[in-house]
């Protein structure tokens, strides 16, 4: 990771659903311009750890600091004022707002009204299809055009740092790849950092600088993305491959599915 200070740091960070602990003392880091991504299968915590740095949730312990300033248990308005936004699992657009009051609503803190509208004109060029629709109530958007919709409307916000939940959820596997192309194209050209929560870990560590690997609400591996696609646990449990020994040799082989 960077040596410059993080944009975002969570230190022993533990938060539940009443009597569930749903994470368990979670340490985690975001280097600036860079994205960062966690994953774990389905319950292993991820949307929780998002949920409590956008303030949803509040921790029951640790910390959670943004831009070198602590954010725990903030109000998630203030949190988003102060530039970070937060892409939820299953889009979560206005549906009986047309597309282009769904961005305009991702902008409601700024003031700026050159720049938003500078801002639109850009996330019509990431997703042309969000302008070809613009009038159109988002609602009835297909689920990936809502996707870009969500994320866009992040964009909106003009944030420094945006947590995205599961962005290649119900989603074709062109559309995903489609999704994720964009996902890094708006960190390399905004400079926008990324925490990505995701189950499909090929995509997520193609896209990523760096990865944490979640199980039953704890970290239990953490690495660059690189490192992370050459161990073992990963291209066995993450990756869907499988070890095949010949001869004394190592390969990996994909794992067959069943449908």
């Amino acid at each position: 990771m960077s040596t410059d200070a993080p944009i975002l740091k969570l230190a022993n960070v533990e938060s539940a659903y009443g009597p569930i602990r749903a994470i368990r003392g979670v340490s985690l880091e975001v280097a600036r311009g860079e994205i960062a991504t966690v994953l774990g299968s389905n319950g292993a915590g991820k949307t929780t750890i998002l949920k409590t740095i956008s303030g949803i949730i509040d921790p029951r312990r640790g910390s959670v600091e943004f831009k070198g300033e602590a954010i725990t248990a903030r109000d998630p308005a203030t949190i988003v004022q102060r530039g970070l936004s937060h892409v939820p699992e299953g889009r979560e657009v206005f549906p009986l707002l047309s597309v282009r009051d769904n961005l305009l609503m991702g902008a409601y803190t700024r003031r700026d009204r050159d720049q938003v509208a500078r801002d639109i004109e850009t996330v019509y060029g990431y997703f042309p299809i969000l302008k070809e629709r613009a009038a159109q109530d988002a609602g009835l958007l297909s689920g990936g055009q809502q996707q870009m919709l969500a994320i866009s409307r992040a964009i909106m916000a003009a944030p420094e740092l945006i947590l995205l939940d599961e962005p290649s959820l119900g989603l074709s596997p062109r559309l995903t790849k489609e999704i994720f192309e964009i996902v890094v194209r708006i960190n390399r050209e905004r400079g926008t950092s990324m925490l990505l929560v995701e189950q499909n870990a090929n995509m997520a560590l193609n896209a990523a600088d760096f990865g944490y690997v979640l199980e039953n609400g704890r970290i239990v591996m953490e690495d660059t993305c690189a490192a992370l696609r050459e161990k073992d646990d990963i291209k066995e449990f993450y990756l869907g491959m499988k070890e095949e020994g010949a001869r004394g040799e190592r390969r990996w082989k994909k794992k067959k599915t069943w449908r």
